[in-house]
């Protein structure tokens, strides 16, 4: 199981941590280094700012949305970091969800999710292979646009520039069973939002066919401390946000995942907390039992036994949240 170091997105504005955060994580042999984004900044930018301050280390979007670029225009992003990198990409993508899509990048919610991620890896491989001009007859995503709204002049092209690799490793951020199940078949490798090295059953089914050499890479806050509960505490802060805040009541992905493995009543009193303005509330509600499961926290024995736990699924890459270079050098340690 390799090590990889999730930095998120900015917060109110840059975090003057991440470049030397990712250069100490390839000094102690991380694999790689994850950025984010959400509406606010973009995956791309920050990522080649650390490109270019580091060596070696694997540079990966965990995740760019989806919506925030047509397929075509993330494929340029992808081949362009890669030649500057030496060849250091790994593309994470995710469709995000309703509120997002609808609410930020102002556009529909595909109706058939399934499709339009298809269609969308679909379009990035073909730039990436550069075989011939970027074709499709989408229901999403048309290359040519042939809708009754164009002028009809649009031509198939092929990048101009030739991509470095043609097999860019392609991962995607997907929550939903059927979701999970059409990415092992389309892509290089899953981002699990959550995951838990106790409760396999619960993506069981949907990992039943992995191919030989599929990534699995969840992401997992850690920090080495004495006090677990206190440890804890930003766990369950980022899981309130998200389970509360990050989706509609009739419709949050991450509230619908966290009841799917196994903590349903929980979830829906997090998600009406939350929605009533009670969040202080809505974190405290969050169950520490769940919370610990999906992350790394304690004294340095009790994140080592638990390691082991991650180590015997198909978990590849373990993408640690941390702001803390000691807890990123103790997790070197204990996995190396």
């Amino acid at each position: 199981m390799r090590l990889g170091l999730a930095l998120g997105y900015w917060g109110r504005g840059p975090s003057t941590d991440h470049v030397p955060l990712a250069q100490e994580a390839e000094r102690l042999g991380y694999h790689s280094v994850w950025t984010a984004e959400s509406w606010g900044s973009d995956a791309f930018t920050p990522l080649t700012w650390i490109a270019a301050r580091t060596t070696r280390i694997r540079l990966g979007t965990a995740i760019a949305q989806m919506a925030a670029r047509p397929p075509t225009t993330t494929a340029m992003h992808a081949l362009t970091l890669d030649h500057l990198s030496g060849g250091r990409m790994m593309l994470g993508l995710g469709l995000s969800g309703p509120q997002v899509v609808e609410g930020w990048y102002g556009r529909p919610f595909p109706k058939s999710p399934l499709t339009a991620t298809r269609e969308y890896v679909d379009v990035v491989r073909q730039v990436l292979r550069r075989e011939g001009p970027v074709e499709l007859d989408g229901r999403f995503h048309s290359h040519p646009y042939r809708g009754a709204d164009g002028t009809g002049l649009g031509k198939a092209l092929k990048p101009i520039t030739h991509p470095l690799r043609a097999e860019l490793p392609l991962l995607l951020g997907a929550e939903g069973p059927k979701n999970i199940a059409q990415t092992t078949r389309i892509a290089d490798g899953w981002l699990p939002l959550y995951w838990s090295p106790t409760r396999p059953q619960a993506y069981e089914a949907s990992l039943a066919d992995l191919p030989e050499g599929f990534l699995v890479a969840p992401m997992a806050r850690a920090h080495v401390c004495d006090d677990v509960a206190e440890g804890l505490l930003p766990v369950k802060a980022m899981l309130g946000f998200y389970i509360g805040g990050m989706g509609h009541s009739a419709r949050n992905f991450h509230a619908d995942l966290m009841a799917r493995m196994g903590f349903e009543e929980e979830a829906r009193r997090i998600q009406r907390l939350f929605l009533e303005g009670r969040r202080e509330e809505a974190v405290l509600a969050v169950p520490d039992a769940f919370a610990d499961e999906i992350s790394l926290v304690g004294p340095r024995e009790r994140i080592a036994e638990r390691l082991e736990l991650w180590r015997k699924g198909p978990v590849t890459d373990l993408l640690v949240l941390s702001p803390d270079p000691h807890t990123l050098r103790v997790l070197a340690e204990l996995n190396s």
